[in-house]
Protein backbone atom coordinates (compact mmCIF):
# COMPACT_ATOMS: atom_id res chain seq x y z
CA UNK A 1 0.00 0.00 0.00
CA UNK A 2 1.16 3.52 -0.82
CA UNK A 3 0.41 6.67 1.20
CA UNK A 4 -0.37 10.00 -0.45
CA UNK A 5 1.02 12.85 1.66
CA UNK A 6 0.67 16.64 1.76
CA UNK A 7 2.62 19.48 3.40
CA UNK A 8 3.19 23.23 3.06
CA UNK A 9 5.77 24.88 0.81
CA UNK A 10 7.67 27.18 3.22
CA UNK A 11 9.15 29.18 0.40
CA UNK A 12 5.93 30.15 -1.37
CA UNK A 13 3.30 29.73 1.30
CA UNK A 14 1.28 27.58 -1.10
CA UNK A 15 -0.04 24.19 -0.07
CA UNK A 16 1.90 21.44 -1.76
CA UNK A 17 2.66 17.73 -1.36
CA UNK A 18 4.29 16.80 1.99
CA UNK A 19 6.10 13.98 3.59
CA UNK A 20 4.26 13.97 6.94
CA UNK A 21 0.76 12.66 7.74
CA UNK A 22 -0.90 10.19 5.34
CA UNK A 23 -4.17 11.40 3.86
CA UNK A 24 -4.80 8.86 1.13
CA UNK A 25 -3.87 5.20 0.77
CA UNK A 26 -3.33 3.48 -2.56
CA UNK A 27 -3.60 -0.28 -2.70
CA UNK A 28 -2.16 -1.93 -5.85
CA UNK A 29 -3.82 -5.23 -4.89
CA UNK A 30 -7.31 -3.74 -4.83
CA UNK A 31 -9.72 -4.63 -7.65
CA UNK A 32 -10.27 -0.89 -8.17
CA UNK A 33 -7.63 0.41 -10.62
CA UNK A 34 -5.01 2.78 -9.21
CA UNK A 35 -6.20 5.57 -11.50
CA UNK A 36 -9.67 5.41 -9.96
CA UNK A 37 -8.22 5.22 -6.44
CA UNK A 38 -6.22 8.41 -7.01
CA UNK A 39 -9.16 10.26 -8.57
CA UNK A 40 -11.61 9.22 -5.86
CA UNK A 41 -9.15 10.08 -3.08
CA UNK A 42 -8.26 13.56 -4.34
CA UNK A 43 -11.94 14.32 -5.05
CA UNK A 44 -12.83 13.36 -1.48
CA UNK A 45 -10.03 15.45 0.00
CA UNK A 46 -11.07 18.54 -1.99
CA UNK A 47 -14.76 18.09 -1.14
CA UNK A 48 -13.92 17.74 2.57
CA UNK A 49 -11.76 20.89 2.32
CA UNK A 50 -8.67 18.97 3.45
CA UNK A 51 -7.07 20.25 0.24
CA UNK A 52 -7.78 23.94 -0.11
CA UNK A 53 -8.04 25.94 -3.32
CA UNK A 54 -4.56 26.58 -4.70
CA UNK A 55 -2.93 23.49 -3.19
CA UNK A 56 -0.18 22.36 -5.56
CA UNK A 57 0.04 18.64 -6.28
CA UNK A 58 3.34 16.90 -6.94
CA UNK A 59 4.60 16.72 -10.48
CA UNK A 60 3.64 13.66 -12.49
CA UNK A 61 7.20 12.35 -12.30
CA UNK A 62 7.53 12.86 -8.52
CA UNK A 63 4.12 11.37 -7.80
CA UNK A 64 4.98 8.28 -9.85
CA UNK A 65 8.35 7.84 -8.09
CA UNK A 66 7.06 8.48 -4.56
CA UNK A 67 4.16 6.05 -4.90
CA UNK A 68 5.66 3.46 -7.24
CA UNK A 69 3.01 3.86 -9.92
CA UNK A 70 3.24 4.41 -13.65
CA UNK A 71 3.52 7.94 -15.02
CA UNK A 72 0.66 7.03 -17.37
CA UNK A 73 -1.50 6.23 -14.33
CA UNK A 74 -0.74 9.65 -12.84
CA UNK A 75 -1.35 11.40 -16.18
CA UNK A 76 -4.73 9.66 -16.50
CA UNK A 77 -5.71 10.56 -12.94
CA UNK A 78 -4.65 14.22 -13.20
CA UNK A 79 -6.27 14.65 -16.63
CA UNK A 80 -9.49 13.19 -15.33
CA UNK A 81 -9.48 15.50 -12.30
CA UNK A 82 -8.86 18.50 -14.57
CA UNK A 83 -11.77 17.45 -16.79
CA UNK A 84 -14.03 17.16 -13.75
CA UNK A 85 -13.02 20.59 -12.47
CA UNK A 86 -11.19 19.46 -9.32
CA UNK A 87 -7.73 20.46 -10.59
CA UNK A 88 -6.38 23.14 -12.87
CA UNK A 89 -3.21 22.85 -14.93
CA UNK A 90 -0.77 25.77 -15.11
CA UNK A 91 1.80 25.60 -17.88
CA UNK A 92 5.32 25.27 -16.49
CA UNK A 93 4.07 25.19 -12.90
CA UNK A 94 2.04 22.05 -12.31
CA UNK A 95 -1.39 20.98 -11.10
CA UNK A 96 -3.39 22.88 -8.47
CA UNK A 97 -6.68 22.36 -6.66
CA UNK A 98 -9.25 24.39 -8.61
CA UNK A 99 -11.66 26.91 -7.10
CA UNK A 100 -14.51 25.04 -5.48
CA UNK A 101 -17.27 26.72 -7.47
CA UNK A 102 -15.98 24.99 -10.63
CA UNK A 103 -17.07 21.68 -9.15
CA UNK A 104 -20.37 22.93 -7.75
CA UNK A 105 -21.78 24.58 -10.88
CA UNK A 106 -23.77 21.48 -11.77
CA UNK A 107 -25.56 21.44 -8.39
CA UNK A 108 -27.45 24.65 -9.24
CA UNK A 109 -28.19 23.67 -12.84
CA UNK A 110 -30.67 21.34 -14.51
CA UNK A 111 -27.70 19.91 -16.43
CA UNK A 112 -26.15 17.42 -14.00
CA UNK A 113 -22.63 16.99 -15.37
CA UNK A 114 -21.45 15.21 -12.23
CA UNK A 115 -23.65 12.27 -13.20
CA UNK A 116 -21.42 11.67 -16.23
CA UNK A 117 -18.00 11.83 -14.53
CA UNK A 118 -16.75 8.49 -15.87
CA UNK A 119 -17.93 9.15 -19.41
CA UNK A 120 -16.41 12.65 -19.43
CA UNK A 121 -13.09 11.24 -18.30
CA UNK A 122 -13.14 8.68 -21.09
CA UNK A 123 -14.11 11.24 -23.73
CA UNK A 124 -11.35 13.64 -22.67
CA UNK A 125 -8.82 10.81 -22.88
CA UNK A 126 -10.25 9.59 -26.18
CA UNK A 127 -9.46 12.92 -27.82
CA UNK A 128 -6.14 13.37 -26.00
CA UNK A 129 -3.29 12.70 -28.41
CA UNK A 130 -0.68 10.42 -26.83
CA UNK A 131 2.45 9.99 -28.93
CA UNK A 132 3.09 6.41 -29.97
CA UNK A 133 -0.17 5.06 -28.54
CA UNK A 134 -2.14 2.30 -30.25
CA UNK A 135 -5.92 2.49 -29.90
CA UNK A 136 -7.62 -0.89 -30.39
CA UNK A 137 -10.45 0.37 -28.19
CA UNK A 138 -11.39 3.46 -30.21
CA UNK A 139 -14.68 3.84 -32.08
CA UNK A 140 -13.67 5.18 -35.48
CA UNK A 141 -11.84 4.13 -38.63
CA UNK A 142 -8.18 5.10 -39.21
CA UNK A 143 -7.68 8.34 -41.11
CA UNK A 144 -5.98 6.57 -44.00
CA UNK A 145 -9.11 4.42 -44.44
CA UNK A 146 -11.32 7.50 -44.90
CA UNK A 147 -10.46 8.60 -48.43
CA UNK A 148 -9.53 12.24 -47.99
CA UNK A 149 -9.38 12.81 -51.74
CA UNK A 150 -13.14 12.23 -51.92
CA UNK A 151 -13.70 15.19 -49.60
CA UNK A 152 -11.03 17.31 -51.28
CA UNK A 153 -12.61 16.86 -54.71
CA UNK A 154 -16.03 17.83 -53.42
CA UNK A 155 -14.65 20.84 -51.56
CA UNK A 156 -12.84 21.98 -54.68
CA UNK A 157 -15.95 21.68 -56.81
CA UNK A 158 -18.05 23.48 -54.21
CA UNK A 159 -15.53 26.32 -53.92
CA UNK A 160 -15.98 27.09 -57.62
CA UNK A 161 -19.73 27.64 -57.21
CA UNK A 162 -20.72 31.21 -56.31
CA UNK A 163 -23.65 31.69 -54.00
CA UNK A 164 -25.00 33.07 -50.75
CA UNK A 165 -24.76 29.62 -49.18
CA UNK A 166 -21.14 30.48 -48.31
CA UNK A 167 -22.27 33.19 -45.88
CA UNK A 168 -25.94 32.67 -44.98
CA UNK A 169 -27.52 30.40 -42.35
CA UNK A 170 -29.31 28.10 -44.76
CA UNK A 171 -32.51 26.07 -44.39
CA UNK A 172 -33.39 25.24 -40.77
CA UNK A 173 -34.28 21.66 -41.76
CA UNK A 174 -31.09 21.28 -43.77
CA UNK A 175 -29.99 21.43 -47.41
CA UNK A 176 -33.09 20.43 -49.38
CA UNK A 177 -31.39 18.49 -52.23
CA UNK A 178 -29.53 16.39 -49.65
CA UNK A 179 -32.71 15.62 -47.71
CA UNK A 180 -34.45 14.65 -50.95
CA UNK A 181 -31.55 12.40 -51.91
CA UNK A 182 -31.62 10.71 -48.50
CA UNK A 183 -35.32 10.00 -49.01
CA UNK A 184 -34.91 8.66 -52.53
CA UNK A 185 -31.77 6.59 -51.91
CA UNK A 186 -30.70 5.96 -48.30
CA UNK A 187 -34.13 5.62 -46.70
CA UNK A 188 -35.76 4.10 -49.76
CA UNK A 189 -32.98 1.50 -50.09
CA UNK A 190 -33.70 0.20 -46.57
CA UNK A 191 -37.45 0.25 -47.15
CA UNK A 192 -38.51 3.45 -45.36
CA UNK A 193 -41.13 5.59 -47.09
CA UNK A 194 -41.34 9.21 -45.88
CA UNK A 195 -41.84 12.82 -46.92
CA UNK A 196 -39.14 15.46 -47.02
CA UNK A 197 -40.60 17.29 -43.99
CA UNK A 198 -39.86 14.18 -41.92
CA UNK A 199 -36.09 14.53 -42.41
CA UNK A 200 -34.02 16.98 -40.34
CA UNK A 201 -30.28 17.42 -40.85
CA UNK A 202 -28.10 17.40 -37.71
CA UNK A 203 -24.48 17.86 -36.69
CA UNK A 204 -23.88 14.12 -36.62
CA UNK A 205 -25.84 11.37 -34.87
CA UNK A 206 -24.95 12.67 -31.40
CA UNK A 207 -26.78 15.92 -32.17
CA UNK A 208 -29.82 13.90 -33.22
CA UNK A 209 -29.76 11.89 -30.00
CA UNK A 210 -29.38 15.13 -28.04
CA UNK A 211 -32.40 16.80 -29.65
CA UNK A 212 -34.57 13.73 -29.22
CA UNK A 213 -33.63 13.21 -25.59
CA UNK A 214 -34.10 16.88 -24.65
CA UNK A 215 -37.53 16.96 -26.25
CA UNK A 216 -38.88 13.76 -24.75
CA UNK A 217 -37.13 13.22 -21.40
CA UNK A 218 -37.78 14.92 -18.08
CA UNK A 219 -35.77 14.45 -14.84
CA UNK A 220 -36.72 11.19 -13.18
CA UNK A 221 -38.04 9.53 -16.36
CA UNK A 222 -37.12 5.89 -16.83
CA UNK A 223 -35.36 5.22 -20.14
CA UNK A 224 -34.47 1.83 -21.62
CA UNK A 225 -31.02 1.44 -23.15
CA UNK A 226 -28.92 -1.41 -24.55
CA UNK A 227 -26.77 -3.18 -21.95
CA UNK A 228 -23.99 -3.10 -23.04
CA UNK A 229 -24.42 0.00 -25.16
CA UNK A 230 -23.19 3.42 -26.24
CA UNK A 231 -21.41 5.04 -23.27
CA UNK A 232 -21.59 8.65 -24.54
CA UNK A 233 -25.38 8.35 -24.73
CA UNK A 234 -25.46 6.99 -21.17
CA UNK A 235 -23.48 9.93 -19.88
CA UNK A 236 -25.67 12.44 -21.66
CA UNK A 237 -28.93 10.86 -20.45
CA UNK A 238 -27.64 11.01 -16.90
CA UNK A 239 -27.09 14.76 -17.21
CA UNK A 240 -30.80 15.08 -18.01
CA UNK A 241 -31.67 13.25 -14.80
CA UNK A 242 -32.96 10.14 -16.60
CA UNK A 243 -33.09 6.81 -14.82
CA UNK A 244 -31.25 4.34 -17.05
CA UNK A 245 -32.66 0.83 -17.28
CA UNK A 246 -30.43 -1.62 -19.12
CA UNK A 247 -31.96 -4.20 -21.44
CA UNK A 248 -29.58 -7.19 -21.66
CA UNK A 249 -28.23 -7.80 -25.13
CA UNK A 250 -28.23 -11.28 -26.72
CA UNK A 251 -26.52 -12.29 -29.95
CA UNK A 252 -29.76 -11.67 -31.89
CA UNK A 253 -30.57 -8.36 -30.21
CA UNK A 254 -32.21 -7.14 -27.00
CA UNK A 255 -33.60 -9.75 -24.59
CA UNK A 256 -37.26 -9.21 -25.40
CA UNK A 257 -38.61 -11.22 -22.45
CA UNK A 258 -36.57 -9.15 -20.01
CA UNK A 259 -37.50 -5.98 -21.87
CA UNK A 260 -41.19 -6.74 -21.32
CA UNK A 261 -40.59 -7.20 -17.58
CA UNK A 262 -38.69 -3.92 -17.36
CA UNK A 263 -41.44 -2.04 -19.17
CA UNK A 264 -44.03 -3.38 -16.73
CA UNK A 265 -41.86 -2.44 -13.76
CA UNK A 266 -40.58 1.00 -14.77
CA UNK A 267 -43.02 2.26 -17.45
CA UNK A 268 -40.31 3.95 -19.55
CA UNK A 269 -41.01 6.56 -22.21
CA UNK A 270 -38.14 5.71 -24.58
CA UNK A 271 -35.90 2.88 -25.70
CA UNK A 272 -32.55 3.85 -27.26
CA UNK A 273 -31.07 1.00 -29.28
CA UNK A 274 -28.38 0.32 -31.86
CA UNK A 275 -29.86 -2.34 -34.15
CA UNK A 276 -27.29 -2.87 -36.94
CA UNK A 277 -23.65 -3.70 -36.09
CA UNK A 278 -24.32 -2.84 -32.47
CA UNK A 279 -21.76 -0.92 -30.46
CA UNK A 280 -19.94 -2.62 -28.72
CA UNK A 281 -20.85 -6.24 -29.61
CA UNK A 282 -20.87 -5.94 -33.42
CA UNK A 283 -24.07 -8.01 -33.66
CA UNK A 284 -27.37 -7.03 -35.32
CA UNK A 285 -30.98 -7.37 -34.20
CA UNK A 286 -32.77 -10.22 -35.96
CA UNK A 287 -36.06 -9.77 -37.82
CA UNK A 288 -37.95 -11.88 -35.28
CA UNK A 289 -36.64 -9.87 -32.33
CA UNK A 290 -37.35 -6.59 -34.14
CA UNK A 291 -41.02 -7.57 -34.58
CA UNK A 292 -41.31 -8.41 -30.87
CA UNK A 293 -39.75 -5.09 -29.85
CA UNK A 294 -42.27 -3.19 -31.97
CA UNK A 295 -45.15 -5.17 -30.49
CA UNK A 296 -44.03 -4.15 -27.00
CA UNK A 297 -43.64 -0.53 -28.10
CA UNK A 298 -47.15 -0.44 -29.53
CA UNK A 299 -48.69 -2.10 -26.51
CA UNK A 300 -47.01 0.20 -23.99
CA UNK A 301 -46.93 3.45 -26.04
CA UNK A 302 -43.14 3.43 -26.10
CA UNK A 303 -41.03 5.54 -28.45
CA UNK A 304 -37.96 3.83 -29.91
CA UNK A 305 -34.84 5.77 -30.92
CA UNK A 306 -32.92 3.70 -33.48
CA UNK A 307 -29.26 4.68 -33.86
CA UNK A 308 -28.12 3.37 -37.26
CA UNK A 309 -24.72 5.05 -37.47
CA UNK A 310 -22.89 1.83 -38.46
CA UNK A 311 -25.57 0.47 -40.81
CA UNK A 312 -23.76 1.36 -44.05
CA UNK A 313 -20.90 -0.94 -43.04
CA UNK A 314 -23.19 -4.00 -43.07
CA UNK A 315 -22.59 -6.16 -46.16
CA UNK A 316 -26.31 -6.73 -46.79
CA UNK A 317 -29.67 -5.12 -46.09
CA UNK A 318 -30.09 -5.81 -42.37
CA UNK A 319 -33.40 -5.43 -40.52
CA UNK A 320 -34.23 -1.97 -39.18
CA UNK A 321 -36.99 -1.18 -36.72
CA UNK A 322 -37.81 1.96 -38.70
CA UNK A 323 -38.41 -0.13 -41.82
CA UNK A 324 -40.91 -2.38 -40.07
CA UNK A 325 -42.58 0.52 -38.22
CA UNK A 326 -42.43 3.13 -41.02
CA UNK A 327 -41.56 5.88 -38.52
CA UNK A 328 -44.76 5.63 -36.49
CA UNK A 329 -43.11 4.99 -33.12
CA UNK A 330 -39.49 4.76 -34.27
CA UNK A 331 -37.21 7.79 -34.48
CA UNK A 332 -34.44 6.91 -36.93
CA UNK A 333 -31.03 8.57 -36.56
CA UNK A 334 -27.97 8.14 -38.76
CA UNK A 335 -24.78 9.92 -39.78
CA UNK A 336 -21.81 9.86 -42.15
CA UNK A 337 -19.29 10.53 -39.37
CA UNK A 338 -18.10 6.92 -39.17
CA UNK A 339 -17.88 6.31 -42.90
CA UNK A 340 -16.73 9.58 -44.51
CA UNK A 341 -15.59 12.15 -41.97
CA UNK A 342 -16.14 12.96 -38.31
CA UNK A 343 -15.13 16.54 -39.10
CA UNK A 344 -17.96 17.20 -41.58
CA UNK A 345 -20.58 16.44 -38.87
CA UNK A 346 -23.42 15.54 -41.20
CA UNK A 347 -26.23 13.44 -39.75
CA UNK A 348 -30.02 13.33 -39.85
CA UNK A 349 -33.22 12.38 -38.05
CA UNK A 350 -36.24 10.78 -39.74
CA UNK A 351 -39.48 10.46 -37.76
CA UNK A 352 -43.24 11.07 -37.76
CA UNK A 353 -44.28 14.51 -39.15
CA UNK A 354 -45.67 15.93 -35.89
CA UNK A 355 -42.56 14.88 -33.96
CA UNK A 356 -40.29 16.23 -36.70
CA UNK A 357 -41.96 19.64 -36.36
CA UNK A 358 -41.23 19.74 -32.63
CA UNK A 359 -37.64 18.59 -33.10
CA UNK A 360 -37.17 21.27 -35.75
CA UNK A 361 -38.38 23.94 -33.31
CA UNK A 362 -35.95 22.69 -30.67
CA UNK A 363 -33.10 22.66 -33.19
CA UNK A 364 -33.91 26.27 -34.13
CA UNK A 365 -34.04 27.42 -30.51
CA UNK A 366 -30.90 25.63 -29.40
CA UNK A 367 -28.59 26.03 -32.40
CA UNK A 368 -30.39 27.76 -35.28
CA UNK A 369 -29.23 25.85 -38.38
CA UNK A 370 -26.60 23.29 -39.33
CA UNK A 371 -23.79 23.91 -41.81
CA UNK A 372 -25.09 24.05 -45.40
CA UNK A 373 -21.51 24.01 -46.65
CA UNK A 374 -20.86 20.63 -45.02
CA UNK A 375 -24.17 19.27 -46.29
CA UNK A 376 -23.43 20.41 -49.84
CA UNK A 377 -20.07 18.64 -49.67
CA UNK A 378 -21.80 15.47 -48.52
CA UNK A 379 -24.44 15.79 -51.24
CA UNK A 380 -21.72 16.09 -53.89
CA UNK A 381 -20.04 12.94 -52.59
CA UNK A 382 -23.32 11.01 -52.65
CA UNK A 383 -24.67 11.99 -56.06
CA UNK A 384 -21.42 11.31 -57.89
CA UNK A 385 -21.18 7.75 -56.62
CA UNK A 386 -18.02 8.35 -54.59
CA UNK A 387 -19.63 7.34 -51.33
CA UNK A 388 -20.84 3.95 -52.58
CA UNK A 389 -17.43 3.00 -53.96
CA UNK A 390 -15.66 4.20 -50.83
CA UNK A 391 -17.94 2.23 -48.49
CA UNK A 392 -17.51 -0.93 -50.57
CA UNK A 393 -13.72 -0.66 -50.16
CA UNK A 394 -14.05 -0.09 -46.41
CA UNK A 395 -16.34 -3.11 -46.00
CA UNK A 396 -13.84 -5.28 -47.85
CA UNK A 397 -10.93 -4.12 -45.68
CA UNK A 398 -12.94 -4.65 -42.50
CA UNK A 399 -13.88 -8.16 -43.59
CA UNK A 400 -10.23 -9.07 -44.07
CA UNK A 401 -9.08 -7.47 -40.82
CA UNK A 402 -11.92 -8.95 -38.78
CA UNK A 403 -10.89 -12.52 -39.59
CA UNK A 404 -7.27 -11.80 -38.67
CA UNK A 405 -8.13 -10.06 -35.38
CA UNK A 406 -10.59 -12.74 -34.28
CA UNK A 407 -7.92 -15.41 -34.81
CA UNK A 408 -5.37 -13.38 -32.82
CA UNK A 409 -7.79 -12.72 -29.96
CA UNK A 410 -8.61 -16.41 -29.66
CA UNK A 411 -4.91 -17.31 -29.76
CA UNK A 412 -4.36 -14.79 -26.95
CA UNK A 413 -6.87 -16.65 -24.80
CA UNK A 414 -9.96 -14.43 -25.13
CA UNK A 415 -13.46 -15.73 -25.84
CA UNK A 416 -15.63 -14.09 -28.52
CA UNK A 417 -19.25 -13.06 -27.93
CA UNK A 418 -20.00 -13.57 -31.63
CA UNK A 419 -18.41 -13.50 -35.07
CA UNK A 420 -19.91 -10.31 -36.55
CA UNK A 421 -20.91 -10.31 -40.21
CA UNK A 422 -19.64 -6.78 -40.72
CA UNK A 423 -18.54 -3.55 -39.10
CA UNK A 424 -15.51 -2.66 -37.03
CA UNK A 425 -16.24 -4.06 -33.56
CA UNK A 426 -15.49 -7.38 -31.89
CA UNK A 427 -16.61 -8.05 -28.30
CA UNK A 428 -14.29 -10.44 -26.42
CA UNK A 429 -14.14 -11.73 -22.85
CA UNK A 430 -11.12 -12.20 -20.60
CA UNK A 431 -10.97 -15.64 -18.96
CA UNK A 432 -11.66 -16.37 -15.28
CA UNK A 433 -13.78 -13.26 -14.83
CA UNK A 434 -10.76 -10.92 -15.00
CA UNK A 435 -11.65 -7.27 -14.42
CA UNK A 436 -11.34 -5.57 -17.83
CA UNK A 437 -10.93 -2.11 -16.25
CA UNK A 438 -7.85 -3.32 -14.38
CA UNK A 439 -6.37 -4.78 -17.56
CA UNK A 440 -7.10 -1.56 -19.47
CA UNK A 441 -5.27 0.46 -16.81
CA UNK A 442 -2.24 -1.83 -17.10
CA UNK A 443 -2.40 -1.48 -20.88
CA UNK A 444 -2.02 2.30 -20.69
CA UNK A 445 1.40 1.77 -19.13
CA UNK A 446 2.42 0.23 -22.46
CA UNK A 447 0.72 2.92 -24.57
CA UNK A 448 -2.17 0.60 -25.48
CA UNK A 449 -5.62 2.16 -25.15
CA UNK A 450 -8.25 -0.52 -24.57
CA UNK A 451 -12.02 -0.14 -24.13
CA UNK A 452 -13.09 -2.09 -21.01
CA UNK A 453 -16.62 -3.43 -20.80
CA UNK A 454 -17.60 -1.52 -17.68
CA UNK A 455 -17.65 1.69 -19.76
CA UNK A 456 -20.47 0.22 -21.85
CA UNK A 457 -22.64 -0.63 -18.84
CA UNK A 458 -25.34 1.82 -17.67
CA UNK A 459 -23.63 2.53 -14.34
CA UNK A 460 -20.12 1.24 -15.09
CA UNK A 461 -20.79 -2.14 -13.46
CA UNK A 462 -17.74 -4.48 -13.38
CA UNK A 463 -17.13 -6.42 -16.58
CA UNK A 464 -14.69 -8.95 -17.98
CA UNK A 465 -15.37 -7.86 -21.59
CA UNK A 466 -13.34 -5.66 -23.96
CA UNK A 467 -14.34 -3.96 -27.21
CA UNK A 468 -11.86 -4.17 -30.08
CA UNK A 469 -11.88 -2.10 -33.26
CA UNK A 470 -10.41 -4.43 -35.88
CA UNK A 471 -9.22 -1.51 -38.01
CA UNK A 472 -6.86 -0.43 -35.20
CA UNK A 473 -5.40 -3.83 -34.31
CA UNK A 474 -2.32 -3.86 -36.57
CA UNK A 475 0.23 -3.70 -33.76
CA UNK A 476 1.52 -7.01 -32.35
CA UNK A 477 2.03 -5.32 -28.98
CA UNK A 478 -1.73 -5.54 -28.43
CA UNK A 479 -1.91 -9.32 -28.59
CA UNK A 480 1.41 -9.82 -26.82
CA UNK A 481 0.05 -7.76 -23.92
CA UNK A 482 -3.27 -9.64 -23.86
CA UNK A 483 -1.57 -13.04 -23.88
CA UNK A 484 0.66 -12.01 -20.97
CA UNK A 485 -2.36 -10.86 -18.99
CA UNK A 486 -4.25 -14.08 -19.69
CA UNK A 487 -1.26 -16.29 -18.83
CA UNK A 488 -0.62 -14.37 -15.60
CA UNK A 489 -4.20 -14.98 -14.50
CA UNK A 490 -4.35 -18.70 -15.21
CA UNK A 491 -5.20 -20.84 -12.15
CA UNK A 492 -2.29 -22.86 -10.79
Amino acid sequence: MYNLLFTTDNCTGNNTMPDTSPLLTLNPLDSIPLVEQIVAGIKRLTEERVLRTGTRLPSIRNFAIQHDVSRFTVVDAYDRLVALGYLSSRRGSGFYVAARQQVEISTVSNCRLEQADDVLWLLHNTFHDISGAVRPGCGWLPSDWLNQSVIQKSLHELSRKPGEFLTRYGDVSGYLPLRQHLLQKHLSDIGIAAEVNQVIMTNGATHGLDLTARLLIRPGDAVLIDDPGYYTLFGYLKTLGAKLIGVPRNIDGPDVARMGQLIQEYQPKLFFTNTVLHNPTGTSTSLAVAHQILQLAEKHQLYIVEDDIYGDLHPSNASRLATLDQLKRVIYISSFSKTISASLRVGFIACAPELAAKLLDLKLLSGLTTSEINQRVMYQILIEGRYRKHVERVRSRLQEKRGQVIAQLEQSGLKLHADPVGGMFVWAELPNGRNAAEVATLATQENIMLAPGNLFRPYQEPSSWLRFNVAHCDDDRIFDFLKRQVDANKPN
